[in-house]
């Protein structure tokens, strides 16, 4: 879809570390960024007729070639170039499909140029990769280029590629840093294409003659070696289970081009047209902007059993891996086109969760920090562990998962017990009813069973403690998190029903019933309901409740879905709902997420408009922030973060959810 202007826009998004983005109007006004804002240079340039013009991150220093539009699908962006002379249009498109594991693991985006020549002989494109891919220091690199290479049945190409001549993979972690292993790669099978290494520049480029033809082609690659430390296995990424090196997997990219384009252009209309229906214009811009952007905030690995494990990292955070509270917003995009992915983000939790270290009866935050999935650091005992803290940034942790029990690792008062819990039921439920069976869930039962308990007995009325809102503090007597605790109790009994405990279910049904009969009445207030029971001056965003909805498991009145909707249009400040009565601040996943409650698309664009304002409009040139202020549009914190995927939530209800 055309855009106008977005806060960021998504070039080259894979994983966590390789995600280059453009926060600027024009695609030649500064240098591409990390997510993470860090630079990572490319730069791009076409020559018509011996006048070099630039069209990639370089204005300072030559002419540019006006930009005239930007196009972003769910896995492409595209950006139109004019002048006198010719008309260009320069595609990235990282074919990020759900239904493909291997084609979402496979680190190659493609890179389409097609020329319309309105008054040139000669043009040329040359394209660069600069060394901040690959290290962000002056540590000494290895290049090559080789001019063709046939790898098995594949077409020929030729490739340059580039990284650290002292390589340590995994040797570092935490949040606000760049690979530093592994190798950056440019590769094209045009015949014309030149390859090149400058050593002394540090980068590696790609040459390609379009005087002849009007369409070239490249692709920009990256091998990180090793991807993360699963509870002690050195795991490579998903893909290598395919192909047997970065090179097989490039072949296979130009290979299979034609094929996944037209994929790519499938759910490239599927994610418009269905957010479309559900949500009109403003709607399609945000799930357009969100796809790419959440898929790319994870590593999709497997473990030795060849599970598969979709392992999110938590950026602009606090650098964890895998937390339940992120994994949780995230999943209506993966609901929507592929449960498998949702069973990935869970099958690392319950890992831990069996481990003699999780001594507590409560699902953990966590399984530690990216790409060392070693056991939960949130919340740790420091007296107890050690000097590392969480922004230590690099530093890695010690392997709490080998710890034996009584280790005393962990402060109750910074988890979020009620929160996960409630997270980890709700998951396996939905994960369950859209597969229409809970054979996911069946082996987990005895921990599902014992963590719907813990709501049972602390959840109704919560004590002082986290949520995953946890940068507003510590907050006792959360009605939101009760609707949490209610919506995980109705999913356990919607789970062992499945499995053929009738009794039983209905037993749990009844209990949840009566916990949200018991909230309803004792949050009300005039027109609204709290933030806190006993609290009438506040209110809060109860996005918790939409799962009743979801499920039709009329757990809730009519009446507090009408009367909660209309007080968040009448707080809607011009870009988005607040959170809650304590800041002006918001989460854009959390409010699509009760935007998925409103009575028809008229009401639901009264919350979704604002949200896509704010992408539209922010000053704040960083990738889709889901924390920002609604009266300013600018940021808090967080950005390029995998709860994005929370944005699809009206579409899912539209589409899956009980009618």
């Amino acid at each position: 879809m055309r855009i106008n202007r977005a806060a960021s826009i998504p070039l080259v998004t894979h994983d966590p570390y390789f995600s280059i983005w453009s926060g600027a109007d024009h695609l030649y006004d500064k240098d591409t960024v990390h997510w993470s804002q860090i630079r990572q240079q490319i730069r791009g340039y076409v020559t018509v007729d011996g006048t070099v013009y630039c069209f990639l991150g370089d204005k300072e220093f030559h002419n540019v070639i006006e930009q005239t539009y930007i196009d972003v699908t769910a896995t492409a962006t595209e950006y139109g170039f004019e002048n006198d002379k010719i008309a260009l249009k320069v595609r990235f498109t990282s074919p990020l499909l759900l239904e493909d594991l291997t084609l979402v693991s496979r680190p190659c985006t493609y890179i389409d140029y097609t020329v319309e020549k309105k008054n040139a002989y000669q043009v040329r494109i040359d394209f660069f990769a600069s060394a901040d891919l690959v290290s962000t220091d002056d540590s000494i690199l290895y290049g090559n280029v080789h001019t063709k290479a046939a790898i098995g049945d594949y077409p020929a190409f030729a490739y340059a590629s580039m990284g650290r001549a002292y390589q340590h993979p995994l040797g570092n972690s935490g949040d606000h840093i760049t690979i530093d292993w592994g190798y950056a790669y440019l590769a094209s099978a045009e015949e014309s294409a030149e390859l090149t290494y400058d050593r002394a520049n540090k980068k590696i480029g790609c040459r390609l003659n379009l005087t002849d033809k009007n369409e070239a082609s490249m692709i920009i690659a990256y091998d990180d070696l090793l991807s993360i430390n699963y509870f002690g296995q050195w795991r490579k990424a998903y893909w290598t289970n395919t192909y047997a090196d970065i090179l097989a997997a490039i072949g296979a990219a130009f290979a299979d081009k034609e094929e996944t384009f037209k994929k790519a252009a499938a759910i490239d209309a599927d994610v418009y047209e269905k957010a479309y229906k559900a949500g009109g214009e403003e709607y399609a811009f945000i799930c357009t902007m969100s796809y790419r952007h959440s898929i790319s905030a994870h590593k999709l690995i497997t473990d030795e059993k060849g599970d598969v494990m979709f392992l999110s990292k938590e950026n602009d955070s606090n650098g964890c891996i895998g937390t339940v509270d992120v994994s949780y917003p995230s999943i209506p995009l993966y609901l929507m086109y592929n449960t498998e992915f949702v069973k990935g983000m869970m099958r690392p939790v319950f890992d831990f969760a069996s481990r003699e270290i999780w001594e507590y009866d409560f699902a953990p935050h966590d399984v530690g920090r990216y790409p060392y999935a070693w056991g939960q650091v949130y919340g740790t005992n420091r007296k107890n562990y050690g000097t590392v803290l969480v922004d230590d940034v690099g530093t890695i942790y010690q392997p709490y998962y080998m710890f034996p029990a009584g280790s005393e690792i962990y402060d109750f008062k910074d988890q979020m017990p009620v929160e996960e819990c409630g997270n980890m039921l709700v998951m396996a439920a939905v994960v369950s009813a859209i597969d229409g069976n809970a054979d996911f869930a069946a082996p987990h039962m005895e921990v599902l069973k014992k963590w719907t308990e813990y709501l049972l007995t602390y959840g109704e009325d919560p004590g002082e403690q986290l949520c995953t809102d946890d940068f507003a503090g510590h907050l006792a007597h959360n009605v939101n998190l009760s609707a949490k605790a209610i919506v995980g109790v109705e999913s356990y009994a919607r789970l062992t029903a499945m499995l053929g405990n009738k009794e039983e279910a209905a037993q749990y049904h009844e209990k949840a019933k009566a916990m949200a009969k018991s909230m309803e009445a004792r949050a009300k207030a005039d027109d609204h309901y709290v933030l806190a029971y006993g609290r009438p001056d506040t209110w809060s965003l109860k996005y918790n409740m939409v799962w009743d909805k979801f499920f039709g498991s009329g757990l809730f009145t009519d009446e507090i879905y009408e009367t909660e909707y209309a007080y968040y249009i009448k707080k809607t400040n011009e870009y988005g709902t607040p959170l809650d009565s304590r800041r002006d601040y918001t989460k854009s996943d959390w409010v699509l997420w009760c935007a998925a409650m409103a009575k028809d698309k008229d009401d639901a664009k009264k919350l979704i408009d604002p949200v896509a304002h704010y992408l539209e409009t922010s000053a704040s040139r960083v990738p889709f922030s889901d924390w920002y202020e609604t009266l300013t549009g600018e940021f808090c914190h967080f950005m390029g973060r995998s709860v994005q995927g929370g944005i699809f939530m009206p579409m899912l209800m539209n589409e899956k959810g009980n009618k």
